[in-house]
């Protein structure tokens, strides 16, 4: 028989109470939030709340390998904070839903045959019972799934209301600034009447249908257009930029992959790049958050610059366009250089190699065409990220045509090479070798002259480019000088010079570019979009939302020989005749027509780009979420997150790890404003306060390959000498830390941590880790810490033996109520920050000391439970209800510091002679100056030390006086 109390908290007895008290939260809607108006409506219950709030985690994709112990990390975060403001008595919402289109169960669903759908349902279940173990307060009404048809019918909505607008840059906002979304048929109607001139000043209604079809879809916010895109033939599909290795391959398959303009759906959110970068002032966001979203939408001031073609009036235009941030180092252009896949470079090469040309330039080809056309191929290879690596050899192949500099009239070659991108400026680049390294390289390897506009340092050799402050030379002809200018004076002095003379203009650049926004796969929200005989494309009306996916025969794409560039994509979609082509009344009064549907489908992004907007209102039929729903939970506050702006509404905390700072948010900011500029939403962002937790990180081995081996079947051998040596299967590996994953084979499975401790420990011991904002190392070994503490607990309130409570109905003494009330003080202001490890530190200090007692006072048992209900909820309901409280604690007020209490009695100050510890002495907290001063020159030792007189006193109450005796 076992000598084990019948009531001690182990993870057996945590297991039997945390199911129990999931099952009771699930049957009593415990965390269901009530909203203003709709089904889950309850305007009575709204007006007991003092206030209310909207926490959310980043979007969940449902893995087939369900959670490791690094996803509850953020989750369990928001709990916590969720958890406490509920006991603060506000209105707390609190909800998570599953992203679940995306191409793993695509790609399974190729494999084997199982429809994808079935896949991800089956996930889904897997999460839900992992999430739901580790007893997670959220309203479960709210759990929606992106391949709902339910949901994707908003969706699909919300991508006819931006395909059915355009952006009129000259609209008045609310706030007073200019440029709002507007419904295209706003842009028809000026059209029509006149206000508005056609491109070539034909009257509108002379125009064909196909005609005014092509001029508003030059405005629309989503619009379809050939695009470059990242074209893998051995797989069939185009590719993002993240599926493509450094050296032009896809990661799955490891196929060669092209760049290839086809047609794509595309989102103008170029549009909204100065709202979209202004805005980052009005939310509480991470600065480093913040600079990532700033440098991916690139906004930078410069001049657009037209170099000529040798020997063409530039009025005619006959020339370059490039863009630069640094006017002032036009003179010192020796070269231009175009993207492979500039539009001019077909015009700028001719038959044969201009006389005299370098071999260097010709990349041994007879011809400028063979060179180009080479030249083409071989950057098709290559990523983007390629490209731009600062450390590869700069490559390139002259033109056949030179340009001229229009500040010094020096003919100079214009070359194409793979480091200057189509997607950034205008696709070329004047190449000023003096004062960019990238430039410097190519000019060195191809042997173009360098010419520095900025005077070096005294020290600098002329072995690379200058690009730091300085003077400028080099940089005069009969019109301008801007030798000895400063930089900034240089550059606001040529673009001066360049506007005079009809060669330029000051402008705002943007590395920012239109979203592609389709896909060819199958897992994924069909567009609501059909295309007539003439190839216009038009939305379906909203009666017929959803368009839901078919059924196909073959979930593959079509692959083609992995070499074959000029092949091009076949959706899955499009092998189902019956769904593709059909006859269709659009409602536009032209009745009965022939169509054939989109077969592209959205990107995963489609359906993470709102879902924090469903959450508020998931089972509205007619709107995609309430006008007062959403006003209630996200509309702007009255007090702005950020001093000095206006407040722009949003979620209350969004939590999420940093790898999503970039797309995820700002694709949702762009479908956030459209939608608030068609008067759709109050708030104007998505998401006031964004806060990035960090990683947990485990063990990982690789072994002789270079390759992950799974770490939990990795041995650890200890030797006589204390060295330490890691084996797989008999062979030696290297051990090194990683962020926990599937991909570094180091996974640490939440089951495994329920049944060993309970979901209360490991909810404890990853709050303990580190600041909520940092990375930190998992070590399963150090939980039982976190046990420890919940075990001294339970001991502290209840009695191992009959399990029954075992505390006092006495009044605490004046030293215990002090240690309560400052650790009551603390942990408020330390869940209100995040703080959770440090309030974890305050309450184990509180813990300890109840331990100590002789009887532990009810009331001291009561808020300490309270105190530690947000971080381990179960244990503190299952205390709470063995304290004598039949209702769940999850509403009751969290305790309030008793100033009284927080006000020291005592303090020891230090008293120095000479700046040096003599002596201390305890005094009262409020102790005023002179008679802290007089307390201290009546000690022993300080009169000692001032027989000979005394030359000043300083007196800092209540912790330090210094004596400076005469002598």
């Amino acid at each position: 028989m076992s000598d084990t109390p019948a009531y001690r908290y182990t993870a057996a007895l945590a297991d039997t109470f945390e199911r129990a008290w999931q099952d009771r939260w699930e049957e009593d809607g415990t965390f269901h939030a009530p909203n203003p108006t709709g089904n889950l409506g309850d305007p009575e219950a709204i007006r007991d709340f003092d206030g209310h709030l909207l926490v959310l985690d980043m979007f969940p994709y449902p893995s087939g390998a369900g959670l490791h112990i690094g996803h509850p990390l953020g989750y369990i975060a928001t709990d916590v904070f969720a958890r406490y403001n509920r006991m603060l008595g506000k209105n707390v919402l609190h909800c998570l839903g599953y992203d679940a289109f995306g191409l793993p169960a695509e790609q399974y669903a190729v494999t084997t045959g199982q429809h994808p759908r079935k896949t991800t349902e089956d996930n889904i279940v897997i999460m839900q019972r992992q999430l739901r173990r580790l007893g997670l307060g959220h309203d479960d009404r709210r759990a929606i799934q992106t391949i709902d048809p339910g949901y994707y019918k908003w969706t699909q909505w919300i991508f006819l209301q931006i395909f059915n607008s355009w952006y009129d840059v000259d609209a008045v906002r609310e706030d007073g600034g200019r440029g709002r979304a507007r419904p295209i048929a706003d842009l028809i109607a000026a059209f029509a009447a006149g206000e508005r001139a056609t491109p070539d000043g034909r009257p509108w209604a002379d125009l064909s249908p196909a005609e005014q079809a092509s001029i508003i879809d030059g405005y629309r916010l989503a619009y379809t257009h050939e695009a470059p895109v990242n074209w893998a033939p051995g797989l069939g599909t185009v590719l993002s930029n993240e599926e493509v290795t450094n050296d032009g391959r896809s990661e799955r398959g490891n196929f060669p992959v092209y760049r290839k303009n086809l047609r794509q759906w595309m989102m103008r959110i170029t549009a909204y790049a100065d709202r979209l970068a202004d805005d980052l002032d009005r939310v509480d966001w991470p600065e480093k958050v913040r600079i990532m979203q700033r440098n991916w939408i690139g906004r930078s001031h410069g001049a657009r610059v037209t170099f000529p073609f040798d020997g063409a009036d530039v009025a005619s235009g006959g020339g370059i366009e490039v863009f630069t941030t640094r006017p002032d180092t036009l003179f010192g252009a020796t070269f231009m250089v175009l993207a492979p896949e500039h539009p001019l470079v077909e015009s700028l090469t001719p038959a044969a190699w201009p006389a005299g040309t370098d071999p260097r330039w010709t990349g041994g080809a007879a011809t400028p065409g063979e060179a180009i056309a080479a030249y083409r191929l071989s950057t098709a290879r290559k990523s983007e990220v390629d490209r731009q690596l600062e450390t590869r050899e700069k490559t390139g192949v002259f033109t056949g045509s030179y340009a001229v500099n229009p500040t010094s009239g020096e003919r100079i070659p214009v070359f194409v090479a793979d480091y200057v991108l189509m997607g950034y400026g205008t696709g070329a680049i004047m190449a000023v070798p003096g004062g960019d390294q990238r430039d410097f390289d190519f000019a060195t390897a191809y042997g173009l002259p360098v010419v520095y506009t900025v005077q070096p340092p005294a020290d600098h050799d002329g072995s690379s480019a200058y690009a730091g402050q300085g003077a400028t030379i080099n940089s005069a002809n009969d019109e301008i000088s801007l030798n000895g200018k400063g930089i900034a004076e240089a550059k606001t002095a040529m673009t001066q010079w360049l506007a005079d003379k009809g060669l330029g203009e000051a402008t705002i650049n943007y590395k920012l570019r239109d979203w592609l926004f389709s896909r060819q796969r199958y897992w994924g929200e069909p567009f609501p979009i059909v295309f007539d005989e003439a190839g216009v494309a038009h939305a379906v009306p909203e009666s017929m939302l959803p368009i839901e996916l078919p059924d196909v025969p073959d979930y593959s794409p079509k692959t083609f020989d992995p070499e074959d560039n000029s092949s091009e994509p076949e959706p899955p979609l499009s092998r189902v005749g019956e769904w593709v082509d059909v006859d269709l009344d659009l409602e536009d009064g032209r009745g009965v027509q022939r169509y054939r549907r989109e077969t592209n489908t959205m990107p995963n992004w489609a359906g993470s780009c709102w879902y924090y907007l469903r959450y508020l209102d998931p089972d509205n039929a007619e709107h995609f979420v309430d006008p007062v729903n959403e006003a209630y939970w996200m509309g702007p506050r009255d007090e702005a997150v950020m001093p000095g702006t206006r407040d722009p509404g949003g979620v209350d905390l969004y939590v999420g790890g940093v790898e999503h700072a970039v797309l995820h948010l700002l694709y949702a900011r762009f479908w956030h404003k459209v939608l608030h500029d068609l008067g759709h939403l109050a708030s104007d962002e998505p998401f006031r306060t964004y806060f990035s937790q960090g990683y947990i990180q485990a063990a990982a081995y690789t072994d002789a390959r270079g390759q992950y081996v799974e770490a939990k079947d990795v041995v650890e051998d200890v030797a006589a000498d204390g060295s330490v040596s890691y084996t797989w299967q008999g062979e030696p590996v290297t051990r090194e830390f990683g962020k926990i994953g599937k991909s570094l084979k180091n996974m640490v499975s939440p089951d495994e941590m329920y049944a060993a401790y309970g979901a209360d420990t490991l909810r404890l011991y990853e709050m303990g880790l580190g600041p909520l904002e940092q990375s930190k190392p998992w070590d399963t070994r150090a939980v039982v810490g976190s046990q420890r503490f919940l075990q001294r607990l339970w001991r502290n309130v209840i009695d191992e033996e009959t399990g029954a409570a075992a505390v006092a109905d006495v009044a605490p003494d004046e030293a215990t109520l002090r240690v309560l009330h400052r650790t009551i003080d603390a942990v408020r202001a330390d869940y209100a920050g995040l703080g959770f490890n440090t309030a974890i530190a305050r309450l184990t200090e509180l813990n300890n000391a109840v331990t100590k007692l002789d009887a532990v006072p009810r009331a001291v048992a009561e808020a300490l439970v309270l105190m530690v209900a947000p971080l381990a909820p179960h244990i503190a309901e299952e205390l709470w209800s063995r304290l004598g409280h039949p209702a769940t604690l999850t509403y009751e007020r969290f305790p309030v510091a008793d100033p009284a209490y927080l006000v020291e009695e005592s303090v020891t100050c230090v008293v120095q002679i000479r700046g040096k510890v003599r002596d201390r002495v305890e005094v009262p907290a409020d102790i005023s100056e002179d008679d802290l001063r007089g307390l201290v020159m009546a000690l022993p030792k300080v009169i000692d030390a001032t027989a000979g007189g005394v030359r000043t006193v300083i007196v800092r109450p209540p912790k330090l006086v210094n004596v400076v005796p005469l002598a």
